[in-house]
């Protein structure tokens, strides 16, 4: 099972290999040869269908990419959040860039072979391998920060590239800014590559490229070291303005385009669910029925113990989603204290279509009744159905057959919306285009921010290393990362792409603003907690884990790891689910292992690990 990492694909797992001079110059494929293939359009699509084979995201990224946030609780977290968890150098497998050798012997091999194919289809074929080779270096920056880069086929002979030292994160990334600017250009957009599915075409880039320049300049405009060496940034290449400036332009050519459109209401929860792609609203994902794709255990992602995942919503997700009079929730002044039977009333209808609320139905035994709450499969009592295929065979069958989506339009429409206001040009014209469009399709009235939301601009801003900060509008702002969740939840993993360039991962080690080491999840009254309640025909009762009548489940006085308490809140509890995190600023980038350190320090003592790994932590 192929392994994402953090949006885009993890090489280091996918592609690792045992050697730095190996990972760099193995041959890619033994029967090819730079010297005479990539001579004929047939060609260069076989060889980049390869790509699309190897570096597709699979079933598992809606489930497993978002389980390291500050708003799903899961019990994978302490695989990651943890003392002792990946970020240790020892543990940590070979950093591999195989695939960049891969995509420069094609480049190298069109530029020898390929002077017969139209002018049209080598510049596609061209854009297309320097839109792969810059989506993957994306992931290596995010990754590791500073990384070795060449637009060379290298051979065994090339040390200093090799063994050099890394280049410096800006200057890698204004390669990605060339490779992307020329496949923007180039890219075809005609209704082969449009509408198929798997294949890479104009918008796709253009989504890919607002996704990555949004990224780095938010990132550098939150963050302001060079995680890599714990140095200011340089600004010798794109300023953080000027690649949100790159982010609007890239996002503009997919909206100007008219290509796609968002589904109407009644059809988004089959967006998730539909084993055929709307290719509408969907600019690239994967089919069940594909020849790179069959069936999936997806479901099995949420609700099977075997799994070990278990992720949840918590509270601070649910109060997150807007009321349907387009207003907030008033957290601070407690009416966000509402029974898991009431708070669904009146909401944002993407609440019901991310989280178990009454009414929600699967097919059990023939028929179609209500779901109810389990809580083996969940620690906060919200539990997910976003993607939950609606019968209960799936929960074990591992037979799934919806559809994986990987870009969507409405964070187009987001990434533009993101960008403009950053430059201080949103107005309600735009908002009305892009957030307006999307809150309307979810029953919310649609009103433009003038004042910020006290409790969301305290969730991003308390006790918070680097707190909330814009160079636009802060209404505008904040509500844009509540759009954010409400639309891309479960996505991939963009929530915790966006923590990365928010600088704000610290929020999964805050979780909340309790003050709790715990998630919260549902709210129970006075007369819930004592006398039990009833929730989708189901009762439920939560008691004290020394039990001396009947519990459902028991409630923990120790607040140790893995145990339930709850937590006095407006007349009534919280139920809190505790589990021990943290997260320092070094962990931004991961550590290069000291397995292949040891390979590179015997051609290169000097080269150097990530800044603040040295010695671990």
């Amino acid at each position: 099972m192929k392994k994402f990492v953090n949006i885009v694909i993890g090489v280091a797992a996918v592609m690792g290999l045992s050697s730095c001079a190996e990972f760099f110059t193995r041959e890619p494929i033994n029967k090819f040869s730079a010297e005479t293939y990539f001579a004929s359009e047939a060609e260069l699509k076989m060889y980049t269908d390869g790509f699309i084979n190897s570096w597709m995201p699979d079933y598992s990224e809606p489930a497993s990419g978002d389980m390291f946030n500050d708003l799903i609780a899961t019990k994978n977290s302490t695989g990651y959040l943890t003392e002792g968890s990946v970020y240790n150098a020892a543990k940590r497998g070979a950093w591999s860039f195989a695939w960049l050798r891969r995509i420069n012997f094609m480049l190298e091999g069109m530029a020898k072979n390929g002077g017969n194919i139209p002018e049209a289809i080598y510049k596609h074929y061209e854009g297309v391998a320097r839109f792969w080779r810059a989506y993957q270096t994306c992931s290596m920056i995010k990754t590791y920060g500073n990384i070795p880069w060449t637009d060379k086929y290298l051979q065994p002979t090339d040390e200093d590239l090799l063994y050099g030292e890394r280049m410096d994160r800006e200057e890698v990334f204004n390669k990605v800014v060339e490779d992307l600017e020329f496949a923007l250009e180039h890219v075809s957009a005609d209704a082969q590559y449009l509408k198929g599915q798997v294949y890479i075409n104009k918008y796709v880039v253009g989504t890919f490229a607002s996704r990555a320049y949004l990224y780095e300049a938010s990132f550098r405009s939150n963050y302001n070291m060079n995680p890599s060496t714990n140095e200011p940034w340089k600004g010798t290449f794109q300023s953080p303005s000027q690649l949100y400036e790159l982010a609007a332009k890239a996002a503009k050519v997919v909206i100007d385009s008219k290509a796609y459109k968002l589904a109407p209401s009644d059809s988004y929860p089959q967006l998730f669910l539909s084993p055929t792609l709307n290719t509408d609203e969907v600019i690239w994902g994967l089919t069940a029925d594909s020849q790179v794709y069959g069936v999936h255990a997806l479901t099995r992602y949420y609700y099977s113990d075997s799994m070990g995942h278990t992720p949840s919503a918590t509270k601070e997700m649910v109060n997150m989603f807007l009321k349907a009079d387009g207003t907030p929730v008033k957290v601070l002044e407690g009416e966000g204290a509402k029974s898991i039977n009431d708070e669904f009333t009146g909401r944002d209808k993407r609440l019901g279509w991310t989280v178990l609320g009454p009414g929600y139905k699967v097919l059990t035994s023939g028929e179609m009744k209500p779901m109810p709450m389990e809580c083996n499969y969940s620690m906060t009592g919200y539990m997910l159905v976003k993607w939950l295929m609606p019968n209960r065979v799936n929960f074990l069958s591992g037979q799934d057959n919806n559809s994986i989506l990987v870009f969507r339009y409405p964070e187009v429409l987001l990434n533009y919306a993101e960008a403009m206001n950053e430059l201080g040009k949103m107005n309600q014209t735009i908002w009305n285009e892009t957030v307006g469009l999307l809150r309307e399709r979810a029953g919310v009235k649609n009103i433009y921010p003038t004042e910020a939301d006290p409790w969301l601009k305290q969730y991003y801003t308390k006790d918070l290393k680097h707190p909330f900060k814009t160079n636009g509008n802060e209404a505008v702002a904040l509500e844009l990362r509540r759009e954010r969740v409400t639309e891309l939840i479960l996505e991939g993993g963009l929530r915790q792409y966006d923590l990365y360039r928010y600088a704000q991962m610290d929020l999964c080690e805050r979780r909340g603003l309790s003050g709790e080491e715990a998630w919260t999840g549902i709210w129970l009254s006075e007369d819930d907690y004592k006398n039990g309640f009833t929730f989708q025909g189901q009762a439920y009762k939560f008691g004290p884990d020394q039990k001396t009548e009947s519990w459902s489940y028991a409630i923990s006085t120790s607040k140790a790891n893995g145990t339930w308490s709850v937590q006095p809140a407006n007349g009534g509890y919280y139920l809190m689910f505790h589990y021990d995190l943290r997260w320092k600023d070094v962990m931004y980038v991961y550590p290069i292992s000291q397995t292949d350190l040891n390979l590179i320090h015997q051609k290169n003592p000097d080269f150097k690990q990530n800044a603040g790994w040295e010695n671990g932590i």
